[in-house]
């Protein structure tokens, strides 16, 4: 029998939830616009198995995708395992075998040197497949109408580093997509990838490079003509993995970079500017652009580490205040001399993560940003406080613009997963369309897909659409339309 830990990762709304499902037509109250016809589609990490370690975290789950598919109206839904090569090893075993999350010193001798990744951080869908991306392994490829896995990625070997990113880019103007690959080289490694792939699938160009030290490089910027890469000290070495402590921890006591690297072919280390400045903690990057030589880039920034669950290296106390993100514009000039920020500028005191825009305007500046809001002010249940850390109780819109910003509050129940904006159509203007997103309901042990205006979210969801069942705390996801993922023809065949 299945016996999952007695920990916070494993019981509660945590309880893995391992649901292979299909179910048409979702019940739902509002009105789901008719010309919304497309699917969104949304990850969580769900182990297969109880883990090997008792302490495991949940970020160390097998990959869960979940479509919901717009048409007519109405919104279906679809759940597949992503099959790595992992969920196939222990679904074979019916056991974990690999242990702590990445640490492959502590797996099963049977599975040493195998891939570890659990394609579980993002669900992202370019060139007519669905990426199901885990940032320690190669890019898991699947059919987004069938959700069948059809393997790891590497462009018929031509793609020679080892790692590819959770997070993506398409760039507006070529229509390429842009990855960047860290610990390219192996564990540890201070070599990183840069990628650039074609509509086609083709990948275009692979460019190596070094960064200034190790650590989680989750996300990253694009502008036409450079790669934007923050280097924040959630750092790793085999000294630690030996030790048995976390794969990641904070380091307080190094400096933080921004790498400006050209977009082109033939790229050296020579050619990236490395600027600097003094410690902090940001993941998860908004945007960022050009302005004559100065380039800014936008992130939720925290005076120290937001994760309790990768340690301060030197011993420190998890400092929840001190974790609180807002949205910070750090500006450096390519003009100057010198390796020193032009400025660091906190843009609000709402305090927020997981930030999205119109894709559309990646790496030019854009006006609109929806995000996670956490407001400590809100009143809220026991279960779901305790539920997730920091309760993202709130969906946040600011106009970068003006400077004005909505809030909806989830409810003292209630808690929220990414959002993710749709636009009317390819051409409407920015911001024109909906946010779609997951709500937890704690106290309820089930889960609504929210949908709203996307810049009248105060009015709150025009239609709530219900699952019988919970999902799990998921991390990223993205919308396609139907006919770009080969649903139309489902649709019809229906």
């Amino acid at each position: 029998m299945a016996q999952f830990p007695d920990t916070p990762s494993f019981t509660g709304f945590n309880k893995p939830s391992r649901i292979e499902a299909d179910i048409a037509d979702l019940q739902h109250e509002g009105e789901i616009p008719a010309e919304l016809d497309g699917a969104f589609f949304r990850v969580q990490p769900d182990p297969q198995f109880p883990p090997r370690m008792q302490d495991d975290i949940s970020f160390n789950g097998d990959g869960m995708i979940t479509r919901f598919h717009f048409h007519d109206g109405q919104c279906d839904f679809r759940q597949r395992w992503a099959q790595t090569d992992k969920w196939k090893l222990e679904n074979a075993a019916g056991k974990a075998l690999f242990g702590a999350y990445r640490n492959p010193l502590t797996d099963d001798e049977s599975v040493k040197g195998k891939v570890r990744g659990t394609a579980n951080t993002n669900a992202f869908l370019y060139g007519g497949k669905l990426w199901a991306l885990k940032e320690d392994s190669p890019a898991l490829v699947m059919d987004p109408a069938t959700m069948e896995t059809q393997g790891y990625e590497t462009f018929d070997g031509k793609m020679t580093g080892e790692t590819f990113t959770a997070h993506p880019k398409v760039d507006p103007e070529t229509g390429n997509m842009v990855a960047i690959g860290y610990a390219a080289s192996g564990l540890h490694t201070d070599d990183v990838t840069y990628y650039e792939i074609n509509p086609d699938g083709e990948l275009v160009r692979e460019e190596w490079f070094k960064v200034p030290y190790y650590c989680m490089m989750h996300d990253f910027a694009i502008t036409p003509d450079y790669l934007v890469l923050h280097i924040v000290p959630s750092t790793g070495s085999w000294d630690q993995l030996e030790q048995g402590k976390p794969a990641f921890m904070f380091d307080t006591t190094r400096e933080v970079y921004l790498g400006i690297i050209p977009r082109r072919d033939g790229l050296r280390n020579e050619d990236i500017r490395w600027f600097k400045r003094d410690n902090c903690f940001a993941s998860h990057v908004m945007n960022a652009w050009q302005d004559g030589t100065k380039i800014h880039f936008v992130t939720p920034e925290s005076k120290n580490n937001f994760f309790p669950f990768f340690p301060d290296m030197h011993g420190a106390e998890f400092n929840p205040a001190e974790a609180m993100t807002k949205l910070t514009q750090w500006t450096v000039d390519m003009a100057s001399n010198g390796e020193d920020f032009d400025s660091v500028e906190v843009l609000t005191d709402t305090v927020s993560e997981f930030p999205r825009i119109d894709e559309r305007f990646i790496g030019q500046q854009n006006r609109y940003t929806w995000g996670l809001e956490m407001d400590m002010s809100r009143p809220m249940d026991g279960e779901a406080r305790s539920a997730g850390g920091a309760p993202m109780n709130c969906l946040f819109l600011r106009d970068m613009e003006t400077g004005a910003e909505q809030h909806w509050w989830a409810g003292p129940s209630s808690t929220l997963q990414e959002p993710c904006f749709i636009p009317r159509s390819a051409d409407a203007p920015e911001g024109d369309g909906w946010v779609v997103q997951v709500c937890n309901r704690i106290t309820e042990h089930r889960s609504d897909l929210l949908v709203f205006d996307a810049l009248d979210i105060e009015k709150g969801p025009i239609a709530t659409v219900h699952l019988p069942f919970r999902l799990r705390f998921g991390l990223h996801g993205n919308f396609a339309r139907s006919e770009d993922v080969g649903l139309v023809k489902e649709k019809e065949a229906v």
